[in-house]
């Protein structure tokens, strides 16, 4: 069951703490020494800015008084003015150049461990939740916070240091005045605690609608020729458009919250320059008169610095904004991060050694959903070699009893075997690279379709990949297009036929020459014909193999060595084609109905 739909907001199993944050900053350890000549050159580059004010107050309240005698010192100190904001535009270059190498570097590394844990999730976790919302958090999320990580982070810890620097100049210039410019800092600090709780629950609502569009967006892609063949084109587009809406709103609610930031802070900004003139000309008025000069350049210096000071304010309150972004996105990505993997090697399991192909169930049950068992104490013996066809109703455990035997699914209860290994004793890979499996759901990848029957042995030549081809007869399709072999195969094999498709992923199962076969529903799309065909190509590469095949068209299992009718999770009836036809029992009823259906049609 699908823990929700494109419509459904996302509930998080572990909410944000400043554990999962301090987790995040793996990846900025990582790149310590070109995060370390970042604030170098912040830092330096903050320091150059910061004496411009300087300057210009030397030059107003010392040198201009002086009149023709301090021209060459005014000439020398502009030049130096004029380098000073110069060298600090290429050291900003150089940083901003640094930071965006290091940003990519850091979202490569992020979404590299997100994907690497997602190959590692069984068919369980796919299962159970919309594609598009996997795809939101692989993509956007990691863009988000590795942004944050690198400059949000960064800006924040240099606003930080601006303003303790900012702060020694001031203080050095005129402590008093320096008061008036913290003034208004207390009440930008009330907004910001009172805004926080809202602030967090609106990014929060923002995330899990965006997650919404993708998800939805991604389905309808999918499914665009069922919406086309169905006319669902204007009702889709009021679906999409909906939870568009829900996005904006919250997104909309989350920015106004924010943006009241930066008029706040600009007001305050303001009303600490007319305070700082009013305090000027009123309460330090006789700090200011030198032998019957106002000091003119010291208040302009003062009123830049407070500009300065409140600058860094104004960058923190924006990054504290992208902070709020980062902790929703963080929640999700550690919710993919941390999500257990239900099938794994054990940590004593060993390599598989290279098997005969003896398959066991020894009283397996296994449930999908806790306490609702699907199969239900199950056991049989198969030997190597043998043939097995599993037959029955839609969803009575065929496909899941094939599953078991790959090990996408832990069983609950019981033990699979193969060669008398335990499969929860050996390793995945060892295991399943003995084995071949060809789905119902034909899955064609971008490239060449020499590139997609590779697929299934990447060191094959060409000469045994057409072989396998060959084999299922699909050699005669491939050279019937225009580039055979290497004619370019679309997304999801758009542009072949559903049987095309399936004969390519049937050619690539047999390259890899596997010890255990499994065709779940193989034949499903081919028609009559190419069956017939396929099943020549196959009845040779059968032997020696074990072998087990899904099929509700009975006509292709007949030769099987046994045949278990799977009826509400267990094995009803077993035995060949011919003892099973002998009991007329349930197998006996679903092939005469199936003939009555083809002469009916005939």
């Amino acid at each position: 069951m699908a823990r929700n739909k494109y419509n459904i907001d996302e509930e998080l199993d572990a909410p944000f703490n400043w554990h999962q944050f301090k987790r995040s900053l793996v990846y900025v350890k990582k790149y310590r020494k070109q995060i370390i000549l970042m604030f170098a050159l912040a830092i330096l580059s903050s320091l150059l800015a910061l004496l411009t004010p300087r300057i210009q107050a030397y030059i107003i309240d010392r040198l201009i008084p002086q009149g023709h005698k301090a021209i060459g010192t005014i000439i020398v100190l502009g030049v130096g003015y004029f380098l000073i904001n110069v060298g600090t535009i290429f050291i900003n270059r150089r940083k901003s150049i640094i930071s965006t190498d290091t940003s990519q570097s850091m979202t490569t590394d992020m979404r590299t461990d997100v994907y690497v844990h997602l190959q590692k999730l069984g068919f369980d976790y796919y299962d159970s939740r919309p594609h598009g919302k996997i795809l939101t958090r692989v993509i956007n999320y990691v863009n988000n916070v590795s942004d944050f990580l690198t400059n949000g982070l960064v800006n924040a810890i240099l606003a930080l240091i601006n303003l303790v620097i900012i702060f020694v100049f001031m203080l050095t210039l005129s402590p008093k005045m320096t008061l008036v410019v913290l003034a208004g800092l207390p009440i930008f600090a009330v907004y910001v605690a009172l805004t926080k709780p809202m602030q967090r629950r609106f990014r929060q609502k923002a995330a899990n609608k965006q997650s919404n569009v993708t998800a939805y967006l991604s389905e309808n892609i999918n499914g665009v020729k069922v919406t086309q063949a169905f006319a669902r084109e204007e009702m889709n587009s009021g679906i999409f458009d909906g939870l568009l809406k829900e996005n904006k709103l919250y997104k909309l609610r989350a920015a106004y919250v924010a943006h009241g930031m930066y008029p706040i802070a600009a007001t305050l900004m303001r009303i600490v320059k007319c305070a700082i003139y009013v305090a000027a000309i009123y309460w330090f008025r006789k700090d200011f008169i030198l032998e019957g000069v106002v000091q003119i350049g010291a208040i302009t210096a003062m009123v830049s610095y407070s500009n300065r000071f409140w600058a860094p304010i104004m960058t923190i309150g924006n990054i504290y904004n992208q902070l709020m972004d980062a902790m929703s996105y963080l929640e999700r990505i550690f919710q993919v991060l941390d999500e257990p993997v239900s099938v794994e090697d054990d940590a004593a399991a060993k390599d598989l050694p290279p098997i005969d192909g003896h398959v066991q169930f020894d009283d397996v049950v296994f449930e999908y959903e806790k306490g609702i068992p699907v199969i239900k104490h199950v056991s049989f013996d198969v030997k190597a070699g043998e043939s097995i066809a599993l037959v029955g109703p839609t969803g009575a455990g065929k496909s899941t009893i094939v599953n078991l035997i790959s090990r996408f699914y832990n069983v609950t209860e019981g033990a699979v075997k193969i060669d008398g290994h335990d499969l929860r004793s050996v390793t995945l890979n060892s295991l399943r690279q003995q084995m071949g499996v060809m789905q119902q759901d034909t899955f064609i990848f971008s490239g060449t379709i020499m590139d997609n029957i590779r697929y299934g042995r990447l060191n094959a030549t060409d000469e045994e990949c057409i072989a396998a081809a060959k084999a299922v007869h699909a050699d005669d399709f491939i050279r019937g297009m225009e580039d055979g072999y290497e004619t370019e195969t679309k997304e999801r094999g758009e542009g072949l036929s559903a049987g095309q498709k399936q004969l390519i992923s049937f050619a690539r199962t047999l390259l890899s020459d596997p010890r255990i076969l499994i065709l779940d529903e193989a034949t499903s799309c081919v028609d009559t014909n190419t069956e017939r065909l396929v099943q020549e190509g196959i009845s040779t590469l059968l032997k020696g193999r074990t072998s087990f095949i899904v099929a509700h068209r009975l006509s292709t299992i007949r030769n099987c060595d046994r045949i278990f009718y799977i009826q509400g999770g267990v094995i009803a009836e077993e035995g060949s084609h011919d003892e099973l036809m002998a009991k007329k029992g349930l197998y006996y009823e679903l092939y005469t109905s199936q003939i009555r259906e083809l002469l009916a049609l005939d």
